[in-house]
């Protein structure tokens, strides 16, 4: 019976952290943003963020992304400084293919920074993929 629980694995949605000028504020942001890297879309696309590391945590935040096209990506939500000293979690969770698809993407405590940016291609933007 367990046996017959097929249980999809995500591939070609990723979650990344990106440096992006802000006009109005006229200073850089941290936005996280959802990527699919996929041939085709994904649907119904919830995401919930948290920060936490022992008795510190965020409040939970909840985002309806929807329809994220093939080789495209949708912006999350912005991500405050103060934040970035705890873990980030972001659970992803997506119908395609006829299956429910879901996906833990966590970010280390301290491991978004300037120092750890790299070219995010979909996106032409530096930033940083979760684990």
């Amino acid at each position: 019976m367990k046996k017959d629980i097929e249980i999809p694995v995500v591939k070609d949605v990723h979650v990344a952290i990106v440096r992006e000028w802000n006009e109005e504020f006229l200073d850089k942001d941290w936005n996280a943003y959802i990527i699919n890297n996929r041939t085709a879309p994904i649907e119904m696309t919830m995401v919930v963020s948290k920060g936490y590391e022992g008795d510190r945590k965020t409040s939970v935040m909840r985002h309806a992304v929807g329809v994220v096209k093939a080789k495209s990506f949708k912006k999350i939500e912005v991500v405050q400084e103060d934040v970035l000293v705890l873990n980030n979690e972001f659970f992803v969770t997506f119908y395609a293919d006829n299956k429910l698809y879901e996906k833990r993407f966590i970010f280390e405590k301290n491991s978004v920074n300037e120092n750890n940016l790299s070219t995010i291609l979909l996106i032409e933007k530096d930033g940083i993929f979760a684990e």
